[in-house]
């Protein structure tokens, strides 16, 4: 059991798990962050019982805040062996390359290329968004705070046209992150036979086009509603 933190097989193999952990889990974040583009269209902005609102009420539940340490180790855990494997390719190729194949005909894509600086632009953003939305919602849950009004997070937020397009940028950068690393996580767990390797490499991109296109949707109706452009008229 030692081994599988010690050596290079078994922090992939810790790797490629945990980045399956939070794809599903940015597959969930998404999924309740677009019921806001929903609401809007439904004319329930703001509303108590906005799908919205349900979804943030949903996730303050205590059984759902229990996985919240969880998801933390799931993203320090993710972070801390993307930092040993990288470190480890430099020491041994002379410079940061990809850790998951060793033949260079299959890492010639972009993302492949460069998943280390693609996952600092992910975790830079995350900060940053954690700063303006759980420190104003779960955190102060957690704190006996009071929650701020969700629909109000987004229009502060993503009420000024560079956020909007800072955000892009990173929802960018998490479409290459993720495409790249669904199908990869999935080779080195073994599961990467020619056939099912391309529709893996497609399922990736999907999963990934779709978290993107839903996340771009959610900052660009808040940011017109935040801007007195109410959708649902």
């Amino acid at each position: 059991m030692a081994n599988i933190f010690t050596t290079s097989i078994g922090k992939k193999l810790i790797m490629s798990i945990s980045g399956l952990f939070l794809i599903i889990f940015m597959l969930l974040h998404t999924t309740i962050n677009f019921f806001s583009v929903l609401d809007a269209f439904r004319g329930t902005w703001g509303a108590e019982d906005g799908w919205f609102q349900l979804g943030c009420d949903f996730m303050a539940l205590p059984v759902v805040n229990v996985m919240v340490p969880v998801l933390a180790a799931g993203f320090l855990i993710h972070i801390i062996y993307a930092l040993i494997l990288s470190i480890g390719n430099f020491k041994a190729r002379g410079g940061v390359k990809r850790y998951e194949v060793n033949s260079r005909a299959k890492a010639d894509s972009f993302a492949s290329q460069n998943m280390i600086w693609l996952g600092i632009i992910v975790l830079g953003f995350i900060a940053f968004h954690l700063t303006h939305f759980w420190a104003d919602m779960q955190l102060q849950e957690f704190t006996g705070g009071e929650a701020e009004n969700p629909y109000m997070l987004l229009e502060r937020t993503f009420g000024q046209w560079w956020v909007v397009a800072l955000y892009i940028i990173w929802f960018i950068a998490l479409y290459m992150h993720i495409g790249h690393g669904f199908w990869s996580a999935l080779q080195t767990i073994g599961w990467n036979n020619m056939i099912w390797l391309n529709r893996w490499k497609w399922i990736g991109r999907i999963i990934g086009m779709v978290i993107v296109l839903c996340l771009t949707t959610v900052a660009i109706v808040s940011y017109i509603q935040a801007n007195g452009c109410c959708c649902g008229c």
